[in-house]
């Protein structure tokens, strides 16, 4: 009996071994692959820094399983792109199996020195066999060469460091950083690639001229000291963008990729004429009131969109803006906190987040911070809000009340609403008797329209320009539209102007 078990045993190994055998027998490629595409786009990336990686995918349908003898990169080990293939990295592979039927995966990323091509476009090939059966892929990366700017190390590997502050048990707060020496102007030559923190000295300035595009990395970002300054001149279709330095399409409206512009408390002079930023944490961090008669910052003419916090979050801070677009963050797109002078003509803020729960409104105003005490009790600050003054703006947003006043008694508190389209739906009359919010009072709110259409184009891709059906068309007040005659995109709007930062158009799929 324990023989013929034996005998069984012999007999069905034999066969099992047998089969695996025949499964791993392969035939010579024949020049007969498909590949899911025939030319592998990367997207463009900065001198010196990795791409990210594209998938290439490898199929056998033939009922035989192959070998291709070779497979490698056209410009052998001299090129700048590097290849996975079944898990192992090089740029050249040998005997590379694939079953009947089946495929495999490669996996292509580039490091390209900008010094060493001559086209900015650079291209190679993943060359399969050769001779008759030569197949290959393209492969296509632009590439920039860029100004960059990082923190430096010290003997032990330290980097430089800008401190904030100090805390609560006598230790600096800092943040990855360094100082440019003196007075700054970045040229629209290449562009500025920022790792950690770029600081403005003490009383310097740095101007950012027109075209310029700055890219910050991951927990980077623009600090400006007390006494000075930042002056953007950017013109109408030549702004200076600030973004991330990721530069795939994926990428493209990803909030909180890098830091924020941080105008510190004590620094002066702030100008921003046509700029777009977008993709961070917070796009203008605002602090203190500098002047009372003079704004610390000027703003028009700009976008700030997709930001994890604030488009623009003042702290008992100084702002004029005019023709600005805020819109889409997580909490609101303009913060007018602790007091302070805010005035806003012809601007739109518009918060649709959809990215995780958002509980504030997309304009915030108070006069106050609440903060503990050593001894752990709660405390407030107020500080006077001398003005809040908005004229021909929109407010709106996915929310039921999109503009929002919360007044701290003890100071002043100084508001004016004057012509905008404004968001305030209270069905259950939360704040019917809360005095800031009394619509009839002609002292605080004129001509406003409550609840209108604004009707934008397309909230999804940022683009709030107002149709010809929106609630804000020809009502503006004049007055205040001949302060700012063209509109962001330098449209007239003297004769019959239109609320927000935008002239009307009309949409390509209306009658």
């Amino acid at each position: 009996m324990l023989k013929n078990i034996f005998y069984v045993f012999s007999i069905v190994s034999f066969l099992f071994y047998s089969c695996n055998d025949d499964a791993f027998e392969t035939t010579r490629s024949s020049g007969n692959l498909k590949f899911s595409r025939d030319t592998v786009f990367l997207d463009t990336v900065f001198t010196n820094i990795s791409s990210s990686t594209r998938m290439l995918k490898i199929y056998n349908k033939s009922n035989h399983n192959i070998t291709i003898p070779t497979v490698k990169l056209g410009r052998g080990e001299q090129s700048f792109y590097r290849l996975s293939v079944d898990g192992v990295t090089g740029r050249s592979f040998e005997n590379i199996d694939i079953l009947s039927k089946d495929s495999i995966f490669v996996f292509v990323e580039a490091t390209i020195d900008f010094s060493r091509v001559t086209n900015p476009i650079y291209t190679d090939s993943i060359v399969f066999d050769n001779g008759d059966n030569l197949q290959d892929v393209k492969l296509v990366t632009l590439v920039q060469d860029a100004h960059f700017l990082f923190p430096k190390k010290d003997a032990d590997g330290i980097k430089e460091k800008i401190v904030l502050g100090i805390n609560d048990e006598g230790k600096e707060i800092t943040v990855d950083g360094f100082y440019l020496d003196g007075n700054t102007t970045w040229n629209n030559d290449k562009p500025y690639v920022v790792y950690g923190y770029v600081g403005v000295p003490e009383n310097k300035t740095l101007t950012i001229n027109k075209g310029v595009k700055v890219h910050f990395h991951k927990n980077s970002g623009l600090l400006v000291d007390k006494g000075a300054s930042l002056k953007v001149k950017g013109e109408l279709s030549e702004e200076v963008i600030f973004e991330g330095d990721r530069l795939e399409p994926g990428f493209s409206e990803i909030p909180g990729q890098w830091g924020a512009i941080w105008l510190r408390a004590g620094s002066k002079s702030h100008e921003i004429d046509y700029a777009i930023i977008k993709n961070n944490t917070i796009g203008i961090l605002m602090d203190s009131i500098g002047s009372l008669t003079e704004p610390t910052l000027k703003i028009k003419n700009t976008q700030i969109y997709n930001t994890s916090t604030y488009c623009i979050l003042g702290r008992t801070a100084n702002i004029k803006g005019e023709n600005l677009v805020l819109a889409n963050s997580g909490q609101s797109v303009l913060g007018c906190a602790i007091g302070g002078t805010y005035n806003f003509i012809h601007s739109t803020f518009a918060n649709y987040w959809s990215n995780s729960i958002r509980n504030l409104p997309a304009v915030m105003i108070n006069n106050y911070i609440k903060y503990q005490n050593t001894d752990g009790s709660e405390a407030i600050l107020v500080r006077d809000l001398y003005a809040a003054n908005f004229t021909n703006c929109i407010m709106d947003g996915s929310q039921n009340i999109e503009f929002f006043l919360d007044q701290a008694e003890g100071s002043v508190f100084n508001y004016n609403f004057k012509n905008n389209l404004l968001k305030f739906n209270d069905p259950g009359g939360q704040y019917a008797d809360v005095p800031v919010f009394d619509f009839e009072d002609e002292g605080h709110y004129q001509n406003n329209i409550f609840n209108g259409n604004p009707y934008f184009k397309n909230i999804d891709l940022n683009d709030y320009i107002i149709g010809e059906e929106s609630d804000a068309v020809e009502k503006a007040d004049l007055n205040a539209a001949m302060q700012t005659p063209l509109d962001i995109l330098g449209v007239n709007r003297i004769i019959k102007p239109d609320i927000g930062a935008y002239q009307h158009i009309i949409f390509e799929n209306e009658d």
